[in-house]
């Protein structure tokens, strides 16, 4: 597999549709910044590929955003990905505590909240509680309470030949109503078969035929993943101009300047009294600016 990249798929004859999604280099780059905790790690790659599937399942164009939280050493972890597949992420966690292996005693009490934000319509926001044992177990119950449609999920995240993999499938009764709860589950436990190994080393043809080499399925054309963040220098100046400017002065008199560190890709930003001056003197002179 030489790109990451999303699957979708339909059945002949079935009113069910899936989709693969098969990550490497976004998953690798999305973790590199961070030396995070084996169980962290892997629970992101799942996010990661969720988020992906839950993307794919949404015909709109904007972002969305899968957020967990809670009160255990996990305190956060969230990914952000939006129509054309563009991904990104982060955690949080105490350091110096070994962290759990389970998603619940890894979060504690939590939830896991879905922000859908389209360009043009409504924000949306679904919040589900953890009461699953497993992330796709939670998002299986979100799909039910807020889509009423039947979806199974599979969610695979781990070490490949020395290098960090997630992947994960999806299947769905389509909305036509034509899908029958047999034919549903008849696939389900056909795809409930599939590997690990499987999932991160094999093109995605090669895993739906040995998934579903009876069945005849039509594949439609890939979509590529990436990973890529969408902090700037000038994102960064722009939250700066957002603070008071004595309050940033100050700041910078007493540290010599003042840094800006994005929790996604690692990067630094540094602004120092010549910049402050800048920034500041830039939005004041802007038409819209407000004094």
């Amino acid at each position: 597999m030489s790109q990451d990249s999303l699957h979708r798929y339909v059945f002949d004859g079935v009113s069910v549709r899936g989709e693969l999604v098969q990550l490497s280099d976004t998953f690798q780059k999305m973790v590199e910044t961070k030396t995070y905790p084996e169980p962290v790690r892997e629970l992101l790659g799942q996010m990661l590929a969720a988020t992906s599937l839950l993307t794919a399942t949404l015909k709109f164009e904007g972002n969305i955003s899968v957020q967990i939280q809670g009160d255990g050493p996990l305190s956060l972890a969230v990914i952000n990905g939006n129509h054309e597949q563009v991904l990104r992420g982060t955690a949080r966690w105490k350091e110096g505590v070994d962290m759990p292996e389970t998603l619940r005693e890894m979060v504690g009490k939590g939830q896991i909240i879905i922000t859908i934000e389209p360009v043009n319509g409504e924000r949306y926001q679904g919040i589900v509680g953890l009461e699953g044992e497993t992330l796709q177990e939670c998002l299986e119950d979100y799909f039910m309470r807020s889509e009423q449609l039947q979806t199974r999920l599979w969610l695979k995240s781990g070490i490949e030949n020395g290098n960090v993999k997630a992947a994960g499938m999806l299947l769905q009764i389509l909305p036509d109503g034509k899908g029958t709860e047999d034919d549903f589950e008849h696939l389900a436990q056909l795809t409930e078969t599939v590997k690990n190994e499987e999932l991160f080393t094999l093109d995605a043809q090669e895993v739906l035929y040995r998934l579903y080499h009876q069945e005849k399925v039509k594949l439609y054309e890939p979509q590529a993943v990436t990973f890529k963040c969408s902090c700037s220098r000038e994102r960064s100046a722009s939250a700066i101009a957002a603070i008071e400017r004595t309050e940033v002065e100050k700041m910078v008199a007493e540290m010599g300047s003042l840094s800006l560190h994005c929790d996604y890709c690692g990067s630094d930003y540094s602004f120092d009294s010549v910049d402050i001056a800048a920034i500041f003197n830039d939005a004041s002179a802007a038409p819209d600016s407000v004094h």
